[in-house]
C-alpha cells in the first residue's frame, strides 16, 4: 500500500492505493496519527483502492472519530467493491462519502 499526501492549509489529502489491510492498516493509522494536527479537513482519497478488510474499516472508524472532534471527514472514489464493504457493514451511515 501507498499513502500520497498532501496538504493545503488546514485541509488534507490522503490518497490510498493499493490494499487496506491487516498488514498494511497499522501504516495508514500511524500517517493519519503524524499528519492531522491542525487539520479541519481530512479528504481520504479510494481512487485507487483496490481491497478494505476490517482492520482498515477500524483505521477508518478510529480516524473518523478524531476527526469530529476538531473538523469534518470524507471519503472519496470508492470503488464498487469497497463501497459493498461499507453497505454491508453500515459504514455508509458512519461516514461521509462522495
Amino acid at each position: 500500500m501507498t499513502i500520497e499526501k498532501t496538504a493545503n492549509g488546514a485541509v488534507l489529502t490522503l490518497k490510498v492505493i493499493g490494499r487496506l489491510d491487516t498488514t498494511t492498516a497499522p501504516q495508514l493509522e500511524a500517517t493519519v496519527r503524524e499528519s492531522i494536527a491542525g487539520v479541519s479537513e481530512l479528504i481520504i482519497d479510494f481512487s485507487e483502492l483496490d481491497y478494505i478488510s476490517s482492520a482498515g474499516l477500524r483505521v477508518l472508524l478510529s480516524t473518523q472519530k478524531e476527526m469530529n472532534k476538531q473538523g469534518s471527514m470524507k471519503v472519496t472514489n470508492v470503488n464498487d467493491m469497497v463501497m459493498e464493504v461499507f453497505e454491508i457493514t453500515g459504514f455508509v451511515d458512519v461516514l461521509t462519502i462522495e
